[in-house]
């Protein structure tokens, strides 16, 4: 063939098929409609009334098509929910929330968070698993198994909207403290609850993260969350978390979190970090008390035997300054041989305790500082002794610059088991250079499994 023949072979080829594509009507070549048809058949009960089969003890084997619906408020995403999805019966004012236990990772992927699904349980168990209600597959070794991966087609399905799968806007109930958060209602659904904030003990001295690293590896961690009633809380964050290493955010605000129970602890679960809104000002859940009265002085001397005994166990001292900064311990009103004093220890609490007791001083006019101090089941150092000129009454004392002079001092560290007895500590030289008004700080740090040494403080002396 030669090419002009093979050129004019080409060319004719080329405008059939030109006139063949300007016969199709536009359209014709359009995406067609996705087919979405549900996989299991409507409901057969609530998920309320599902979840009330669950037995007292062990488990119930569903034997019959039981078909619930839910809405997905748990996200793995993160990281932070390992192999369970917890879902809820309405996307707003839910009355029943449940958690489908799942031998598969990135379950966000098919079921993200506010996913409609449909659960046909037949053949899976019911039950009460370590403090919440669960279903799952059947499992020789445990209660509620995890379905396998290959099988969970089986059981699960995403709703269809007609187009696809119907994802809703899941709105969070919305609660007045932490403490409304620890009720049986709430357990696997969303939660919002204002005026939180963590726990002192977690953001100082050491602003940690949301989770404990051990050999560069992440851990389960737990950090306390609080509110402006003093109630309390414990946020579970998993090892695997992949925002593990930012730092807990110091303010206070709003918390969206999943409620949750192991066993009898009551631990809450978010998503991801933006569940966290805590840009506002702390909430002293512990606030200074007293410092109505403080007056600066370069000479006086304070034996407590002004202060009366009723009611017992006294924690306000106008003119001075008793700042529970971690825990719930002040220094309090104590006698003995008809003696009063100061007293603080740790024995019998939880977790750690550090209270200042701040004394106010004209450091121009004053010369020396005295004291009388004695222990109590001494078991580690407990007592430490600073002075400061920045630190403002009432106000936030981790701000002010301390300049330690506990070496100034002797502290006892005896008796280990029973009382001292109160004697002077020393005395110390206030350096020239020392002007100006500041206070004089008595701070006890002790920890209810650590050192729970009890301190006891009297005769508090400036000339």
């Amino acid at each position: 063939m030669t090419i002009k023949k093979y050129l004019s072979l080409v060319a004719g080829v080329a405008f059939a098929a030109i006139s063949i594509t300007s016969c199709v009507q536009k359209d014709e070549w359009d995406t067609p409609p996705v087919k979405c048809e549900n996989k299991f058949p409507a409901p057969t009960m609530s998920l309320a009334d599902f979840k009330a089969q669950a037995p007292a003890t062990g488990y119930l084997l569903i034997t019959t098509d039981q078909i619930i619906d839910g809405y997905v408020v748990s996200s793995d995403e993160s990281g932070n929910f390992y192999k369970t999805i917890s879902f809820q019966d309405k996307p707003e004012n839910p009355t029943a929330g449940l958690q489908i236990e799942v031998d598969r990772a990135s379950n966000y992927a098919d079921f993200p968070v506010g996913a409609h699904i449909r659960i046909n349980a037949k053949g899976l168990r019911l039950g009460l698993d370590r403090g919440a209600v669960k279903i799952g597959s059947v499992d020789p070794n445990f209660s509620i198994g995890r379905i396998p991966a290959s099988l969970l087609s089986r059981y699960i399905s995403g709703v269809c909207n007609g187009n696809g799968l119907e994802i809703v806007n899941i709105k969070p109930v919305e609660l007045p403290n932490l403490a409304a958060a620890k009720a049986e209602q709430y357990i696997n659904t969303l939660v919002k609850v204002p005026s939180s904030q963590f726990s002192i003990g977690d953001i100082f001295p050491v602003n940690k993260t949301y989770i404990d690293y051990v050999g560069g590896a992440g851990v389960d961690t737990d950090r306390t969350l609080e509110d402006a009633s003093g109630n309390s809380v414990t946020l579970r964050n998993s090892g695997f978390f992949a925002q593990g290493s930012t730092l807990l955010p110091t303010g206070n605000g709003d918390i969206t979190f999943v409620v949750s129970r192991y066993i009898s602890t009551w631990q809450m679960l978010i998503r991801n970090t933006n569940d966290i809104n805590f840009k506002g000002t702390r909430v002293d859940a512990t606030p200074p008390k007293g410092g109505t009265a403080i007056t600066y002085s370069g000479s006086f001397l304070e034996n407590f035997e002004s202060y009366s005994l009723t009611p017992t166990n006294l924690e306000v001292y106008p003119k001075y300054v008793n700042d529970a900064l971690l825990g719930n311990r002040y220094w309090q009103l104590k006698t003995f041989s008809s003696n009063k004093y100061i007293q603080l220890g740790a024995n019998s609490g939880s977790g750690p305790y550090q209270t200042y007791f701040a004394v106010p001083v004209d450091f121009t006019a004053a010369n020396t500082l005295k004291f009388d101090v004695n222990v109590g089941f001494w078991n580690g150092n407990a007592l430490k002794v600073y002075y400061t000129t920045n630190y403002t009454p009432l106000g936030d004392i981790t701000q002010a610059t301390k300049t330690d002079i506990t070496s100034s001092f002797t502290i006892p560290q005896a008796p280990a088991s029973g009382y001292g007895t109160l004697a002077p500590a020393g005395t110390y030289a206030i350096p020239p250079a020392l002007t100006g008004n500041g206070f004089i700080l008595f701070e006890y740090t002790g920890n209810g499994s650590g050192v729970t040494t009890t301190v006891q403080l009297d005769n508090i002396q400036v000339q």
